[in-house]
Protein backbone atom coordinates (compact mmCIF):
# COMPACT_ATOMS: atom_id res chain seq x y z
CA UNK A 1 0.00 0.00 0.00
CA UNK A 2 2.51 2.66 1.16
CA UNK A 3 5.57 2.81 -1.11
CA UNK A 4 8.42 4.52 0.81
CA UNK A 5 10.57 5.05 -2.30
CA UNK A 6 7.85 6.38 -4.59
CA UNK A 7 9.41 9.00 -6.89
CA UNK A 8 6.37 11.27 -7.27
CA UNK A 9 4.18 10.86 -4.18
CA UNK A 10 5.56 11.50 -0.69
CA UNK A 11 4.81 9.24 2.27
CA UNK A 12 2.75 12.08 3.76
CA UNK A 13 0.59 12.36 0.63
CA UNK A 14 0.20 8.57 0.35
CA UNK A 15 -1.07 8.47 3.95
CA UNK A 16 -3.51 11.31 3.20
CA UNK A 17 -4.88 9.47 0.16
CA UNK A 18 -5.40 6.33 2.24
CA UNK A 19 -6.88 8.23 5.17
CA UNK A 20 -4.11 6.76 7.34
CA UNK A 21 -2.42 8.88 10.05
CA UNK A 22 1.32 9.12 9.49
CA UNK A 23 1.79 8.04 13.10
CA UNK A 24 0.38 4.64 12.11
CA UNK A 25 2.84 4.32 9.22
CA UNK A 26 5.79 5.24 11.43
CA UNK A 27 4.43 2.96 14.16
CA UNK A 28 6.83 1.93 16.89
CA UNK A 29 5.56 -0.47 19.61
CA UNK A 30 4.63 1.19 22.89
CA UNK A 31 3.86 -0.42 26.22
CA UNK A 32 4.46 1.67 29.31
CA UNK A 33 1.84 4.16 30.50
CA UNK A 34 1.05 6.52 33.36
CA UNK A 35 -1.64 9.06 34.14
CA UNK A 36 -1.26 12.74 33.35
CA UNK A 37 -2.47 15.46 35.71
CA UNK A 38 -5.80 15.71 33.89
CA UNK A 39 -6.36 11.97 33.96
CA UNK A 40 -5.30 11.15 30.40
CA UNK A 41 -2.92 8.37 29.44
CA UNK A 42 0.69 9.23 28.67
CA UNK A 43 2.30 6.49 26.62
CA UNK A 44 6.07 6.05 26.88
CA UNK A 45 7.84 4.59 23.84
CA UNK A 46 9.51 1.41 25.06
CA UNK A 47 9.94 -1.97 23.45
CA UNK A 48 7.07 -4.41 23.81
CA UNK A 49 7.89 -7.81 25.19
CA UNK A 50 6.42 -10.86 23.50
CA UNK A 51 5.14 -12.04 26.90
CA UNK A 52 3.23 -8.81 27.59
CA UNK A 53 1.73 -8.81 24.11
CA UNK A 54 0.49 -12.37 24.57
CA UNK A 55 -0.99 -11.49 27.96
CA UNK A 56 -2.72 -8.42 26.52
CA UNK A 57 -4.13 -10.43 23.63
CA UNK A 58 -5.57 -12.97 26.08
CA UNK A 59 -6.96 -10.22 28.34
CA UNK A 60 -8.69 -8.74 25.29
CA UNK A 61 -10.29 -12.11 24.45
CA UNK A 62 -11.43 -12.65 28.04
CA UNK A 63 -12.80 -9.14 28.39
CA UNK A 64 -14.82 -9.50 25.21
CA UNK A 65 -16.48 -12.62 26.63
CA UNK A 66 -16.66 -11.49 30.26
CA UNK A 67 -16.74 -7.67 30.48
CA UNK A 68 -17.37 -7.94 34.24
CA UNK A 69 -13.91 -9.46 34.81
CA UNK A 70 -11.63 -7.19 36.81
CA UNK A 71 -7.91 -7.60 37.44
CA UNK A 72 -8.50 -10.24 40.15
CA UNK A 73 -10.56 -12.47 37.87
CA UNK A 74 -8.11 -11.95 35.03
CA UNK A 75 -5.24 -12.99 37.29
CA UNK A 76 -7.09 -16.10 38.45
CA UNK A 77 -7.90 -17.23 34.90
CA UNK A 78 -4.44 -16.49 33.56
CA UNK A 79 -2.76 -18.29 36.46
CA UNK A 80 -5.09 -21.26 35.91
CA UNK A 81 -3.98 -21.33 32.28
CA UNK A 82 -0.33 -21.46 33.33
CA UNK A 83 0.44 -17.77 32.83
CA UNK A 84 1.68 -16.71 36.26
CA UNK A 85 1.35 -12.94 36.45
CA UNK A 86 0.59 -10.68 39.40
CA UNK A 87 -2.44 -8.42 39.69
CA UNK A 88 -0.44 -5.19 39.56
CA UNK A 89 0.91 -6.09 36.15
CA UNK A 90 -2.57 -7.00 34.90
CA UNK A 91 -3.93 -3.69 36.16
CA UNK A 92 -1.19 -1.82 34.30
CA UNK A 93 -1.86 -3.69 31.06
CA UNK A 94 -5.64 -3.24 31.34
CA UNK A 95 -5.14 0.48 31.90
CA UNK A 96 -2.90 0.64 28.85
CA UNK A 97 -5.55 -1.19 26.83
CA UNK A 98 -8.19 1.27 28.01
CA UNK A 99 -10.50 -1.35 29.56
CA UNK A 100 -12.07 -1.83 32.99
CA UNK A 101 -14.68 -4.16 34.44
CA UNK A 102 -18.27 -2.97 34.09
CA UNK A 103 -19.25 -3.39 37.73
CA UNK A 104 -19.45 -0.16 39.80
CA UNK A 105 -16.50 0.66 42.05
CA UNK A 106 -15.89 3.37 44.69
CA UNK A 107 -15.32 6.84 43.19
CA UNK A 108 -15.95 5.40 39.73
CA UNK A 109 -18.18 8.27 38.67
CA UNK A 110 -15.67 11.01 39.43
CA UNK A 111 -15.05 13.20 36.41
CA UNK A 112 -11.64 13.95 34.98
CA UNK A 113 -10.52 17.21 36.55
CA UNK A 114 -11.04 20.20 34.29
CA UNK A 115 -13.50 18.52 31.94
CA UNK A 116 -17.26 19.00 31.86
CA UNK A 117 -19.20 15.74 32.05
CA UNK A 118 -22.44 15.64 30.10
CA UNK A 119 -25.62 13.73 31.07
CA UNK A 120 -26.69 10.44 29.52
CA UNK A 121 -29.52 11.34 27.11
CA UNK A 122 -30.49 7.90 25.80
CA UNK A 123 -32.37 6.51 28.80
CA UNK A 124 -35.91 5.56 27.72
CA UNK A 125 -35.31 7.30 24.38
CA UNK A 126 -37.05 5.73 21.37
CA UNK A 127 -34.41 5.62 18.65
CA UNK A 128 -36.33 5.04 15.43
CA UNK A 129 -34.48 6.77 12.60
CA UNK A 130 -30.98 7.30 11.16
CA UNK A 131 -28.94 10.29 12.38
CA UNK A 132 -30.97 10.50 15.56
CA UNK A 133 -28.10 9.11 17.67
CA UNK A 134 -24.48 8.42 16.79
CA UNK A 135 -22.12 6.63 19.13
CA UNK A 136 -18.35 6.32 19.33
CA UNK A 137 -15.81 4.27 21.25
CA UNK A 138 -12.18 3.13 21.23
CA UNK A 139 -10.98 -0.47 21.31
CA UNK A 140 -7.58 -2.17 21.56
CA UNK A 141 -6.25 -4.41 18.78
CA UNK A 142 -3.16 -6.59 19.23
CA UNK A 143 -0.69 -7.27 16.44
CA UNK A 144 2.20 -9.71 16.12
CA UNK A 145 4.74 -7.30 17.59
CA UNK A 146 2.70 -4.46 19.04
CA UNK A 147 -0.77 -3.01 19.24
CA UNK A 148 -2.93 -0.09 18.11
CA UNK A 149 -6.18 1.60 19.05
CA UNK A 150 -9.25 1.78 16.82
CA UNK A 151 -11.96 4.44 17.09
CA UNK A 152 -15.23 4.13 15.20
CA UNK A 153 -18.35 6.26 14.84
CA UNK A 154 -21.61 4.41 14.24
CA UNK A 155 -25.23 5.37 13.63
CA UNK A 156 -27.17 3.75 16.49
CA UNK A 157 -30.38 2.98 14.59
CA UNK A 158 -28.90 1.51 11.40
CA UNK A 159 -25.55 0.19 12.81
CA UNK A 160 -23.89 1.94 9.87
CA UNK A 161 -20.19 2.66 10.54
CA UNK A 162 -19.70 6.24 9.39
CA UNK A 163 -15.97 6.60 10.04
CA UNK A 164 -13.02 4.94 11.75
CA UNK A 165 -9.36 5.69 12.43
CA UNK A 166 -6.29 3.89 13.83
CA UNK A 167 -3.66 5.27 16.20
CA UNK A 168 -0.75 3.90 18.19
CA UNK A 169 -1.50 6.28 21.09
CA UNK A 170 -4.61 7.16 23.07
CA UNK A 171 -4.57 10.75 21.91
CA UNK A 172 -7.46 13.01 20.92
CA UNK A 173 -6.43 13.71 17.34
CA UNK A 174 -7.45 10.40 15.77
CA UNK A 175 -10.88 10.71 17.39
CA UNK A 176 -11.20 14.21 15.95
CA UNK A 177 -10.18 12.94 12.50
CA UNK A 178 -12.91 10.29 12.65
CA UNK A 179 -15.51 12.83 13.82
CA UNK A 180 -14.65 15.27 11.03
CA UNK A 181 -14.96 12.48 8.46
CA UNK A 182 -18.35 11.40 9.83
CA UNK A 183 -19.67 14.97 9.86
CA UNK A 184 -18.94 15.19 6.14
CA UNK A 185 -21.69 12.57 5.68
CA UNK A 186 -24.34 14.06 7.96
CA UNK A 187 -25.06 15.44 11.44
CA UNK A 188 -26.79 13.54 14.26
CA UNK A 189 -29.12 14.99 16.85
CA UNK A 190 -27.20 13.29 19.70
CA UNK A 191 -23.61 12.03 19.95
CA UNK A 192 -23.00 9.43 22.69
CA UNK A 193 -19.64 8.31 24.10
CA UNK A 194 -18.07 7.24 27.36
CA UNK A 195 -16.27 9.72 29.62
CA UNK A 196 -12.80 9.09 28.22
CA UNK A 197 -10.53 12.11 28.08
CA UNK A 198 -10.49 11.95 24.26
CA UNK A 199 -14.26 12.55 24.16
CA UNK A 200 -14.45 15.05 27.03
CA UNK A 201 -11.67 17.17 25.55
CA UNK A 202 -12.43 20.77 24.67
CA UNK A 203 -11.56 20.06 21.03
CA UNK A 204 -13.96 17.12 20.67
CA UNK A 205 -16.91 18.64 22.56
CA UNK A 206 -16.28 21.97 20.83
CA UNK A 207 -16.57 20.39 17.40
CA UNK A 208 -19.91 18.82 18.37
CA UNK A 209 -21.25 22.05 19.84
CA UNK A 210 -20.21 23.99 16.76
CA UNK A 211 -22.30 21.58 14.66
CA UNK A 212 -25.30 21.99 17.01
CA UNK A 213 -25.15 18.38 18.24
CA UNK A 214 -26.34 17.36 21.71
CA UNK A 215 -23.65 15.58 23.76
CA UNK A 216 -24.49 12.44 25.72
CA UNK A 217 -22.08 10.50 27.92
CA UNK A 218 -22.31 7.10 29.61
CA UNK A 219 -22.26 6.74 33.35
CA UNK A 220 -18.81 5.70 34.59
CA UNK A 221 -18.36 1.94 34.34
CA UNK A 222 -21.72 1.52 32.55
CA UNK A 223 -20.53 -0.24 29.41
CA UNK A 224 -24.11 -1.10 28.36
CA UNK A 225 -24.98 2.59 28.02
CA UNK A 226 -23.14 2.39 24.68
CA UNK A 227 -24.19 -1.17 23.89
CA UNK A 228 -24.46 -0.84 20.10
CA UNK A 229 -20.81 -0.07 19.55
CA UNK A 230 -19.80 -2.67 22.14
CA UNK A 231 -21.61 -5.20 19.95
CA UNK A 232 -19.72 -3.86 16.94
CA UNK A 233 -16.39 -4.58 18.67
CA UNK A 234 -17.50 -8.12 19.49
CA UNK A 235 -18.61 -8.76 15.90
CA UNK A 236 -15.46 -7.23 14.40
CA UNK A 237 -13.07 -9.20 16.60
CA UNK A 238 -14.77 -12.59 16.27
CA UNK A 239 -15.47 -12.29 12.54
CA UNK A 240 -12.23 -10.65 11.45
CA UNK A 241 -9.47 -9.73 13.94
CA UNK A 242 -9.10 -13.08 15.71
CA UNK A 243 -9.42 -15.01 12.45
CA UNK A 244 -6.98 -12.94 10.39
CA UNK A 245 -4.28 -12.49 13.06
CA UNK A 246 -2.88 -9.34 11.44
CA UNK A 247 0.88 -8.95 11.66
CA UNK A 248 1.41 -5.26 10.84
CA UNK A 249 -0.47 -1.96 11.00
CA UNK A 250 -0.65 -1.81 7.22
CA UNK A 251 -2.18 -5.30 7.01
CA UNK A 252 -4.65 -4.36 9.73
CA UNK A 253 -5.62 -1.12 7.96
CA UNK A 254 -6.30 -2.94 4.69
CA UNK A 255 -8.23 -5.68 6.52
CA UNK A 256 -10.40 -3.21 8.45
CA UNK A 257 -11.13 -1.26 5.30
CA UNK A 258 -12.38 -4.43 3.63
CA UNK A 259 -14.31 -5.62 6.69
CA UNK A 260 -16.17 -2.37 7.30
CA UNK A 261 -17.10 -2.29 3.62
CA UNK A 262 -18.51 -5.80 4.02
CA UNK A 263 -20.18 -4.93 7.34
CA UNK A 264 -21.89 -1.81 5.98
CA UNK A 265 -22.94 -2.97 2.51
CA UNK A 266 -23.12 -6.77 2.44
CA UNK A 267 -23.66 -8.30 5.90
CA UNK A 268 -27.40 -8.68 6.73
CA UNK A 269 -28.56 -7.96 10.30
CA UNK A 270 -31.44 -9.89 11.83
CA UNK A 271 -32.34 -6.87 13.98
CA UNK A 272 -32.68 -4.87 10.74
CA UNK A 273 -35.02 -7.42 9.12
CA UNK A 274 -32.00 -8.87 7.29
CA UNK A 275 -31.17 -5.57 5.66
CA UNK A 276 -27.62 -4.22 5.66
CA UNK A 277 -26.67 -1.13 7.69
CA UNK A 278 -26.27 0.86 4.46
CA UNK A 279 -29.74 -0.12 3.26
CA UNK A 280 -31.19 1.01 6.57
CA UNK A 281 -29.12 4.18 6.90
CA UNK A 282 -29.73 5.38 3.34
CA UNK A 283 -33.25 3.89 3.24
CA UNK A 284 -32.98 1.86 0.03
CA UNK A 285 -33.75 -1.72 -1.00
CA UNK A 286 -31.17 -4.16 -2.31
CA UNK A 287 -31.31 -4.69 -6.04
CA UNK A 288 -29.45 -7.64 -7.47
CA UNK A 289 -27.37 -6.80 -10.54
CA UNK A 290 -26.61 -9.25 -13.32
Amino acid sequence: MIRPNHKKISIRRQCELLGLPRSSYYYQPKLSSKKSKNGGDIIKPVRDTEENLKIMARIDELFLKYPFYGSRSMRTVLNREGCHVNRKRIQRLMRLMGIQAIYPKPRLSMAVKGHKIYPYLLKDLMIDQPNQVWCSDITYISLAHGFVYLVAIMDWYSRFVLAWRLSNTLDTEFCLDALRAALEISNPEIFNTDQGCQFTSVEHTGLLKEAGIKISMDGRGRVFDNIMIERLWRTLKYQDIYIKDYQTVMELYAGLDAYFQFYNYERPHQSLQDKTPAMTYYNYEYQRTA
